[in-house]
């Protein structure tokens, strides 16, 4: 019981450090300077590892997509909706880009003035890591723990057997497109059935940092990894890509495996992708 308060008390405090809906947190004051000095050194880690995936991805991946999220967000998410236009669009995308954030030891600096950076596609996923490392310090070694579909299990259940996830139906229709046996891993799911902005969820939540649309091609990506951290940052960068190449690019990663629920329902499973029956 001391462990899972210990464990809880370090999700409430990351999720504190790294909220960027409160302007006094130094996210907040980042967003709304555009530099910030002295930031808390695990910001300052979870926004290199950023970077690093907005490399690996080949720009799939960027937290820089802030002003677009908010520009979808002003335009439908009020009384009077209405999709935003295209030069709305052309102004926003100016100020996406990771290449332009700048890191000098505990100093963040934008490159241009109103750009601004949300951590919810590798936040949450970090969180749930250290909660994780709570856990093993106090010398636990069996545990799950699901953060709204950010997953990371250890161990086996009472029964010892391996925990058993099952693949969210992005369509509602309580069928689950695959259900997975895990012992010592992570994973997560990116769809565009939980947040978005218009009644066809052609806005919503996950951006193309190159067009500045929301992808269509796919409605579900679960990515396994060591790392809930990494499941969720690849995740995301998988959803953005066409279906062919996130999957061509999740079997290029060592120890990280992908399915992706097309548009159409269709399921696209990477290499070693371990399904099992119901």
């Amino acid at each position: 019981e001391e462990a899972v308060g210990q464990a809880f008390d370090e999700i409430g405090r990351l999720t504190g450090l790294m909220n960027r809906f409160d302007n006094t947190t130094e996210i907040g004051q980042l967003n709304r300077e555009g530099i910030l000095n002295g930031i808390h050194p695990e910001i300052v880690g979870v926004v290199d590892r950023a970077l690093n995936f907005h490399k690996l991805s080949q720009g799939t991946f960027d937290i820089t997509v802030k002003p677009i999220v908010d520009l979808f967000k002003e335009k439908l998410g009020g009384e009077k909706k209405s999709e935003p236009t295209e030069e709305e669009l052309k102004q926003a995308l100016q100020l996406v880009g990771a290449d332009k954030i700048e890191i000098d030891g505990r100093t963040i600096r934008f490159k241009k003035h109103g750009m601004g950076i949300t951590l919810d596609g590798i936040a949450k996923g970090y969180i749930v890591d250290r909660a994780a490392q709570v856990l093993k310090n106090h010398r636990i070694k069996n545990f799950l723990i699901n953060a709204g579909g950010d997953i990371r299990t250890m161990g086996a259940r009472a029964d010892k057997k391996p925990w058993t996830v099952a693949i969210q139906d992005p369509f509602k229709r309580r069928n689950y497109p695959d259900i997975i046996h895990m012992r010592d891993g992570a994973i997560a799911t990116s769809g565009n059935y939980e947040i978005y902005f218009d009644r066809e969820k052609m806005f919503h939540h996950i951006v193309d940092p190159r067009t500045g649309l929301s992808p269509e091609l796919s409605t579900s990506v679960s990515v396994i990894a060591p790392t809930t951290m990494e499941a969720d940052a690849l995740s995301t960068s998988v959803f953005v890509m066409n279906p062919l190449k996130g999957t061509r690019f999740i079997d290029s990663l060592p120890k990280c495996e992908s399915l992706i629920i097309a548009k159409d329902g269709t399921q696209l499973k990477s290499r070693d992708w371990k399904s099992a029956a119901i």
